[in-house]
């Protein structure tokens, strides 16, 4: 029965993801981004079949502290550090691959917890700035930032609030519902309906943005996001947005393109 109900729960999983995936490639059809191939999407399905269970069973759950924080001492000064910003019902552990590789590397990172879980987007901005601001005292330097999915969201309400242009290096957002995304009709927590396409709160967010704020991001979106779609909607105009085909949503995060630009972005003027 254990058995049984374990085969069942798995596969039950990739049945619903197959969904996403039927309806991402229904709504992405008109779209600007370019049209994901069946074998993207098969490969791009299985990808998160394998990625996802990883994140959502076993490193947050049970390794979100598994990682901690590097300690801001001294020894990070003139060493430009990361904060790390995850997405919707996460934690700090989503991140965890990447934190096992910047220890070994010796780049200093914060990565924070979002909450409450289902509270607004805006009420993230102060547990960001905190993670700024120790980033800062300790190392000298404007950190960098990276953030999956709606972290990119609460990273631009932090911008907001705060106006800390000067005080970031960089914004790299992975898989970020920029515009919103088709699936945030289905959500109903306050987050969930700031992210839906096109909402009031996204376009109040994009109006009081100026040109030099966006041209601090780069956007990594893919042709096969099961969850932010249509794909274009991951990007921002004067942003450098980069397309990375075939991957979907959680498994975008893991990728070594993204995970090397952001370690160049660091290192590039360390001294």
């Amino acid at each position: 029965m254990a058995i049984g109900g374990a085969l069942l729960i798995i596969f039950g999983y990739a049945a619903f993801l197959a969904v996403e995936f039927v309806l991402m490639g229904f709504v992405n059809r008109c779209d600007s981004a370019p049209r994901a191939s069946v074998p993207q999407l098969v490969k791009a399905w299985w990808g998160e079949v394998v990625t996802a269970p990883g994140v959502f069973c076993w490193r947050q759950p049970f390794r979100s502290r598994a990682i901690p924080d590097t300690p801001l001492t001294a020894a990070c000064a003139a060493h430009r550090g990361i904060v790390f910003v995850h997405g919707f019902v996460c934690n700090r552990g989503f991140w965890n691959p990447w934190m096992r590789s910047l220890s070994s590397a010796r780049v200093p990172f914060v990565a924070v917890n979002l909450e409450p879980v289902f509270g607004a987007i805006d009420q993230y901005a102060g547990i960001i700035e905190r993670a700024v601001a120790e980033l800062e005292a300790a190392t000298g330097l404007p950190p960098v930032m990276v953030a999956h999915s709606m972290g990119g969201l609460a990273v631009r309400a932090w911008l907001r609030q705060h106006g800390s242009d000067h005080r970031v290096h960089r914004v790299f957002t992975i898989g970020s519902p920029h515009r919103g995304t088709w699936i945030g009709r289905f959500a109903h927590t306050p987050n969930a309906r700031q992210m839906r396409l096109d909402a009031g709160w996204h376009q109040d967010l994009t109006s009081l943005e100026t040109r030099s704020r966006r041209e601090l991001f780069v956007c990594y979106y893919s042709n096969c996001d099961n969850i932010v779609f249509p794909a274009s909607t991951a990007t921002l105009p004067d942003a450098e947005n980069q397309h990375i085909a075939g991957v979907a949503h959680v498994h975008l995060a893991f990728q070594p393109q993204i995970y090397e630009d952001v370690l160049r972005c660091v290192t590039a003027d360390a001294h």
